[in-house]
């Protein structure tokens, strides 16, 4: 019985207006057998009224729905969801969308016109500790996060220093380097458990709720060095 929970697949919730590009994503989804189709939806109330008594572990939502913004959903979820991991699927990639998407929580956005689109490949990437990203997403967030490069100051790298533990810093640099939470725990000798722990505490000091938010927070306040090439390991 236990190893039947351990193995239990991923509930995946879908929201998508397009009733072709749902049925695919659906079908994609109910091909993997690491992954469980919960729910799908085509409107924002839909999603919102699910989401009050349901309970998933992976939100996939489309951002421009008939009633309104998926950012809603992405807000809702990780209110009372806050150990979900959330995805956005889009044609959008404005700049303050996706920025805005990420701060909401979400850890993956891809573009419905990036070609073929892996959603499972994405979908278990997430789930692993990825932050799977359109590379034109990625290009625009990292040219936001390096054009507000911290001061580098004695008494900025001081308080920098006094808000994360060394081994939570140790985590934060190797999750921006691209690694995965198992990756982590493996470089560092630690469980995965315990990985995901310090991003917990990680995620509560710096205010965020997501791993590609947390690496640019740190980033932009000096917590973190790491260049342009390394950045971009954690958006794509």
């Amino acid at each position: 019985m236990l190893q039947n929970f351990l193995v239990q697949p991923t509930r995946i919730m879908i929201v998508e207006d397009d009733p072709v590009t749902r049925r695919l994503l659906c079908h994609a989804v109910e091909t993997e057998r690491t992954l469980s189709l919960h729910g799908a939806f085509a409107c924002v109330a839909d999603a919102l009224a699910w989401l009050k008594t349901e309970t998933v572990d992976l939100l996939l939502t489309d951002l421009g729905l008939p009633d309104g913004s998926g950012l809603s959903i992405i807000e809702a979820c990780r209110k009372r969801l806050p150990h979900a991991d959330i995805m956005v699927i889009t044609m959008s990639s404005d700049e303050e969308h996706v920025l805005a998407c990420i701060e909401a929580g979400a850890a993956g956005y891809v573009l419905k016109e990036a070609g073929h689109i892996d959603i499972v490949r994405a979908l278990l990437d997430l789930r692993a500790g990825g932050s799977p990203i359109s590379p034109v997403i990625a290009r625009k967030v990292l040219a936001r996060m390096l054009k507000f490069r911290p001061q580098e100051t004695d008494a900025f790298e001081e308080n920098g220093a006094q808000l994360l533990t060394p081994r939570e810093n140790a985590i934060l640099e190797l999750i921006a380097k691209g690694g995965s939470y198992a990756k982590v725990a493996e470089a560092l000798g630690l469980s995965v458990g315990t990985v995901q722990t310090h991003v917990k505490n990680i995620y509560g000091k710096l205010s965020v709720h997501s791993r590609g938010e947390a690496v640019y927070e740190a980033h932009r306040r000096g917590l973190i060095r790491i260049n342009e090439a390394k950045l971009s390991n954690v958006l794509t």
